[in-house]
């Protein structure tokens, strides 16, 4: 694996996908203990104002909080490491393994920044997201991002589900590994059959405040989770 030139090619795109990264047993192991955890419909754990404003509906579990030390596996993964560490240099470190949950008939989430690149540009959290089971056409939940996005500041202001025209369709499969910068643009479209997860492995490059995902971008909000409030109202131009 020739991790220099995939670090170059996430600098240029702000993503980088990876299949059969992780073997088929692990992610078997891992869908079981999700699927265990939230059952086939798990209640809602946000404000109703932000399931409206955001066209977000994802249920979040941080299963190493919960002493689930299997997901050390591939957090562990040497190649992941040292993939890692090819992109964002020495002293970067992680943040948690935060794995997200669509029912069907959700809305995915709606084109967002995870982190706000008006605080700076070299300030970022990454998204390492795995994935147990394949997403689909019958299922939904494609990821969609707008390469070299990361380099453009603030998402545009807009329709929270706009097609963009330099969109690129995602569509893992189990074992698949996705790098996404968190200034990205990126949604996740809607589930329409079964249920649809993924498991973020977030990190972050030395000299980044651990609370970098606290304030998350989209095209018609800022959204604080610590708050969970709405802290700009970017549609009507100002602050809430």
């Amino acid at each position: 694996m020739n991790y220099e030139a995939l670090a170059q090619q996430f600098w240029r795109d702000g993503y980088l996908v990876l299949e059969d990264f992780f073997e088929s047993e692990l992610m078997d192991q891992y869908q079981e203990l999700i699927v265990g955890h939230f059952g086939s419909s798990p209640a809602f754990l946000h404000t109703e104002e932000f399931l409206n404003k955001s066209a977000t509906e994802v249920i979040p579990w941080f299963p190493q909080q919960e002493g689930q030390n299997a997901f050390d596996v591939a957090e562990n993964d040497p190649r992941l490491t040292a993939l890692t560490q090819a992109i964002l240099g020495e002293g970067w470190y992680s943040l948690y393994c935060m794995t997200m949950f669509s029912r069907k008939g959700t809305k995915g989430q709606a084109w967002h920044q995870d982190c706000d690149p008006q605080e700076s540009a070299a300030r970022f959290n990454v998204n390492r997201l795995i994935y147990t089971d394949d997403i689909s056409e019958e299922i939904g939940g494609q990821t969609l991002v707008v390469p070299g996005s990361h380099r453009r500041g603030t998402i545009t202001v807009g329709d929270v589900n706009e097609e963009f025209a330099d969109q690129i369709v995602l569509t893992p499969k189990k074992g698949t590994l996705v790098m996404l910068h968190g200034h990205t643009w990126h949604r996740v479209r809607p589930v329409v059959g079964g249920y649809r997860v993924s498991t973020n492995y977030r990190c972050c490059p030395q000299g980044t405040p651990e609370n970098i995902t606290d304030v998350c971008v989209y095209r018609n909000m800022r959204y604080q989770f610590e708050t969970s409030s709405v802290v700009e109202d970017r549609l009507a131009g100002g602050d809430v």
